[in-house]
């Protein structure tokens, strides 16, 4: 029997109606195992995942494969978007035993939740150097038969390595500017110099390691900071990563010029570039980086907004073509053919100068992804008006499915990032919706605990609790929306969470766990402080902390967050580019961070001034009469009745100023 039926996540609902017995992630499966004295094969991937498909449509939905699988196994299927807890642990004894991971993840366990036997995708038949999919599941059939003995005890040898794997806070003290600047030199040996962003392909958006460069650039004056930042961004805003029609960013370019990319679209990762190209328009002014940050917003809005006012998770990669096939990339590509059927011979030939549409193509089969290669002046009209139609045309295609689930840590980055980009450009819609977003998470993602959980679908709270980068990430996102409302309630939701943090996922010396102390025991509790597609939660949590301390003058908070960022000082010099939030934390410490007090109106002339300062992680509160909302308006009167602004680091504060320019001086960062 398939037990997935009425479950929260799209991508266990894509197999509810497989010919396989799946159960979720849950205690009766394992005891089902050991009832029937057989092995647990565990299924890890997520709905926009183009080979978790793939691997679905070869071996789970074929009834030979499902009938073996039943007779052998009790089959699990888990959502790592879902339970990231289960996922980071089974991936790291992939990682340990074979080198690499990836999804789908295939694991085989005991009873008892022990791995033995991992892999990712298995084909059908053997290729490639891989065994089919049906030769697995007989050889570990074979050895669970045959050598139970063996099996225990590799088992048992994993569990006790992984055990072993303990990590502390990761070096004494705080990161100094010596660390800082020894990570901004190895990233600088890793950059590519010609095509922007680092290392080779397939090659990632580095939206946390922009984020230091940015931060570090402001507090330092260093221009080959700025330079790496600014030149990553426009090549990638210029290549086939970055939907050239409808904004967005897909998740990956499989090639290190940023031309072809793995077509999925993420929550995280659009909400992390637009922050980042949000914030690159305030250090330099770019429109390019105006134009990015405000369509990426539209695109979170347009496509991925749900019902109940939060953001679904993923567009997927895949749609159908003209000839009714899935297809990775149909929804997106084009060719010369195309382009004319749509605009006409002579716009088509504009259209395929300007997106770089060639007959040979950039794709599969002669289809070209979109690029706008070319910074020289065009007729901005003439290729407003042809995006316009092609964006049209596009919408009568076959859409990508949609991954519908609410994750609580990425709709907080979408929080922070449609908060500061409707702020800066003009735009209240957006801060409606970043309001929107958030009330969502406090009415159904909060209990009256203040607890997490992890996801929703349709209104309906998943059963998963919240790991750390979900207590970190929201209360991210609620201190940008404070900031930029003026509303201290969310300083207030934001202080709960932090003070989970503090309760329940911090230990010895400063370190964080990515799971409650109260949380369902794994064969190891996770912990992780580098970055993965999103800011690790390690990190993420420290950032929070440090900010609400500086909102609120909260010792504690301020302890935790100096403690959790030992790692950084170990991590930044030897890996930057895997730890980027932590060095842009550690940015925000160095820096203060600047505590910005505004008596006076929010959206005034002072308030916007603040929310432009570029000081790395500055805090700004902002009202009209001193209240017990903002800790840092409290004895903070207007001058004469003019709004007025305090500034303060360090324990030391600056004069009180009513004029803007004056407070942008204050708030332009060291580099200035």
């Amino acid at each position: 029997m398939n037990r997935l039926a009425g479950v929260t996540s799209p991508y266990l609902l894509q197999h509810a109606d497989n010919p396989v017995d799946w159960w979720p992630w849950a205690p009766e499966a394992f005891e089902e195992a050991r009832r029937r004295d057989v092995p647990v094969l565990l299924s890890v991937g997520y709905s926009a995942c183009h080979w978790c498909h793939v691997m679905a449509h070869e071996s789970f939905e074929d009834a030979e494969v499902a009938a073996y699988l039943n007779a052998h196994f009790v089959p699990v299927k888990v959502d790592r978007e879902e339970r990231p807890d289960v996922d980071a642990v089974y991936m790291e004894a992939v990682q340990a035993a074979t080198g690499q991971g990836g999804w789908p993840m295939t694991v085989f366990l005991t009873a008892d939740a022990e791995p033995f036997y991992f892999g990712t995708y298995f084909p059908p038949e053997s290729r490639h150097g891989l065994p089919s999919f049906r030769q697995v599941l007989e050889g570990v059939v074979s050895a669970w038969t045959d050598r139970r003995d063996e099996v225990g005890e590799v088992a048992s040898r994993i569990v006790h390595d992984l055990s072993e794997r303990t990590l502390a806070h990761g070096g004494e003290g705080l990161p100094s500017e010596s660390e800082l600047a020894q990570a901004l030199l190895g990233l600088t040996r890793e950059y590519d110099e010609k095509h922007g962003g680092f290392g080779g392909a397939p090659k990632f958006p580095p939206s946390m390691t922009v984020e230091f460069l940015l931060r570090h650039h402001a507090r330092t004056g260093a221009d080959g900071a700025l330079q790496m930042a600014a030149d990553t961004c426009e090549a990638m805003a210029r290549g086939g990563i970055y939907d050239q029609l409808g904004g967005g960013f897909a998740r990956y370019s499989v090639d290190r010029e940023w031309i072809v990319p793995h077509f999925e679209k993420m929550l995280y990762d659009n909400a992390l570039l637009c922050r980042v190209y949000a914030h690159l328009w305030r250090s330099t002014g770019s429109e390019l980086a105006r134009r990015v940050a405000l369509e990426t917003a539209d695109f979170m809005v347009r496509e991925l907004r749900t019902a109940e006012g939060g953001f679904a998770s993923a567009l997927d990669a895949d749609s159908e073509d003209a000839d009714g096939k899935h297809v990775e990339g149909a929804y997106y590509v084009w060719t010369p053919a195309q382009l004319r059927e749509v605009l006409g011979e002579e716009d088509a030939v504009f259209a395929a100068e300007l997106f770089a549409v060639s007959d040979e193509g950039t794709f599969e089969e002669g289809s070209s992804v979109l690029q706008l290669p070319s910074a020289d002046a065009v007729d901005e009209a003439r290729a407003a008006d042809v995006r316009a139609r092609l964006l049209a045309a596009r919408e009568l295609r076959p859409r990508p499915g949609r991954d519908d689930k609410v994750v609580a840590a990425w709709n907080g980055l979408a929080i922070a990032a449609l908060a500061e980009t409707g702020a800066y450009f003009g735009r209240p819609d957006l801060i409606e919706r970043a309001t929107e977003a958030a009330d969502l998470l406090v009415r159904l993602h909060m209990g009256p605990v203040a607890r997490l959980v992890r996801t929703s679908k349709d209104g309906r709270a998943g059963a998963h609790a919240g790991v750390l980068e979900d207590y970190g990430d929201v209360a991210e996102g609620f201190l940008a929306l404070a900031a930029v409302t003026g509303e201290g309630a969310w300083l207030e939701f934001a202080g709960f969470l932090t003070d989970i943090v503090l309760q329940h996922f911090t230990g010895e010396g400063g370190q964080l766990f990515d799971t409650a102390d109260d949380a369902e025991q794994l064969i190891r509790r996770p912990q992780d402080p580098t970055d993965s597609a999103t800011p690790a939660g390690w990190t993420a949590a420290a950032g929070a902390l440090l900010s609400y301390a500086a909102y609120t003058g909260s010792e504690p908070h301020r302890t935790a967050a100096e403690g959790a960022l030992g790692v950084v000082k170990a991590l930044g010099p030897r890996a930057p580019r895997f730890i980027g939030w932590g060095l842009a934390v550690a940015e925000a410490l160095l820096d203060g961070p600047r505590e910005v007090a505004v008596a006076g109106p929010v959206d005034g002339a002072l308030h916007r001034t603040a929310l432009l300062g570029r000081a790395p992680g500055a805090v700004v509160a902002a009202g009209e009469t001193a209240g017990t909302e903002f800790p840092l308006l409290a004895d903070r009167p207007m001058t004469d009745g003019a709004p007025t602004a305090y500034v303060c680091r360090h324990f030391v504060c600056e004069a009180p100023t009513t004029d803007p320019e004056v407070l942008a001086e204050a708030l332009r960062g060291g580099g200035s």
